[in-house]
This record gives structure tokens, sequence and C-alpha cells, in this order.
């Protein structure tokens, strides 16, 4: 084996590690969420969908349920739009202090989550929105909009700058020229945004715990019921949740990759 063969070799060993090591915890869960055994042990004991139907019959999980996939799909929208505006800004425009700003639309990603949520909940507290499903949503589009807007900011530099320039001397207002040119160049992009950040809404927890009160989201649902014992409803949520954030993630990557593979062979 040659050095290239080894060093080939040794990165598809290590991504199979990795991925081993990320996913097989999951995979146990998944697994275990059909044992018909209340503690997860080995040998497991026979197939059941006894905690699906308990999760199905259950009106505290049903209605967290609706409450994320609401937050996911507010929050999407939400942070695809914003994200969409700070990129184009960035893309298109020049102006004063433009480094702060970028840096500044960038951060949240970067703050404690606790720290975010207890800032968000002093902050919704002020205006009385505390404990809403819209706090939830805002709280939950600022931490995605930087992921929207990197998404789309990636796709815009795939665009000839030309373009607009061109609309705009057929006669094109600048709005024409956003909803005939720029929008359509950019909806696969728009359209993965819209898929990751409903992913990371779905799943996010530490922000949601702080600020919904009593309209829970699956993940603040599931810490409810681990706290103090061993439920295997856990691992039947936990596959549910799993399956939602991984198909829109899946989605969103497979769009993504087709954006990059056009926009190589246009170049």
């Amino acid at each position: 084996m040659n050095k290239d063969g080894l060093i080939s070799f040794l990165l598809k060993a290590y991504l199979l590690v990795l991925f081993l090591f990320v996913f097989t915890p999951i995979i146990a869960s998944v697994i275990f969420s059909f044992n018909s055994d209340r503690f997860p042990t080995i040998p497991l004991g026979s197939f059941s969908l006894e905690w699906y139907q308990l999760i199905i019959n259950d009106p505290d999980i049903a209605e967290a349920a609706v409450t994320s996939i609401i937050v996911a799909i507010c929050t999407s929208i939400l942070a695809t739009f914003i994200g969409f505006c700070t990129a184009y800004s960035d893309y298109r425009y020049d102006f004063k202090f433009k480094g702060p700003y970028l840096a500044l639309a960038l951060l949240p990603p970067t703050i404690p989550l606790i720290i975010m949520a207890l800032a968000m909940l002093a902050w919704l507290s002020k205006f009385g929105l505390s404990g809403s499903k819209l706090s939830i949503v805002l709280a939950h589009t600022v931490l995605c909009t930087p992921f929207a807007m990197a998404i789309i900011r990636l796709r815009l530099n795939q665009m000839d700058e030309s373009l607009e320039a061109a609309a705009w001397n057929l006669g094109a207002s600048e709005w024409s020229a956003m909803r005939e040119i720029v929008v359509p160049f950019t909806m696969p992009a728009i359209v993965s945004s819209l898929c990751l950040t409903a992913a990371v809404s779905f799943d996010e927890f530490a922000v949601a715990w702080f600020v919904s009160g009593l309209n829970k989201t699956i993940p603040v649902v599931i810490l409810e019921i681990v706290q103090g014992n061993i439920d295997p409803r856990v691992n039947a949520i936990g596959t549910f949740v799993f399956i939602t954030s991984m198909t829109l993630v899946v989605i969103a990557q497979i769009i993504f990759m087709r954006n990059q593979k056009k926009g190589v062979q246009s170049v």
C-alpha cells in the first residue's frame, strides 16, 4: 500500500470510528424502544410497540409534539427570512461598521446556551412574553438565524454580480430583480435553510426549558420524564425526535450538495 492509499485508509477508518462513536448510543436507544423489558438490558426481551402506544396515548406528549412542530415551523420561516436579508445585505452592500454588523449577526451560536437562555428569559419577561409559544419562537429565531445566513450567503457567492445590474439596465426595479433573479437563484438554499433551522429548533432544549413556561416542547418533556426514574418511553420519544431531525438535516444536506455541484458545473 502506497502513502496515498494508507492516508485514504486511515481517513476512512477515522470516519468509521467517529460515526460509530456518535451513532451507536442513538441506535441502541432505537433498538431498546422496541424492547418489551422496562430496563435497557441485554439480552433483550420480546419485540413490543408498548412504549410507542403509551406516548401516542399520552396527551401531554402529544401537546408537546404539536408545540415543537409549530415552534419549528415558525422559527424556520422567521430565521430564514432574517438570514436571507442579512446575507443579501452582506453580499450586495458595503457600509460603515459592516464588520461589527456581521460579527453580531453570527454571534448567537458562540454564546453558551445557558447564558443565552437566561438573557432571553430576562428580555422577554420585560415585554410580558415569557412562558408563551411566541417566546420560544423568538428565542429560537435568534439562535437559528446565523445558520440560515451562512447557508444563503454561500449560495449568493455563486451568483454573477452583474445579473442584477443587467436587470436594472433592462428596466426592472430593484424589487423586480430581487423577485425574478435573486430569490429564484437562492431558492434551493432557502429550502435547505428552512429544513436545517427547523431541525435545530425541534432539537433545542436549554433555551426552550427557560422560556417555555407551560408550553413544553418535546425535549423539555423528555427531561421531566427522566428526572428521578428510568422510563422506557424516553427511547420511543427519542426515536421520533431523531428520525424527524435526521430527515430534515438529510433533506437540507441533499439540497445543499446539489447546489454546490450545480455551482461548480456552471463555473
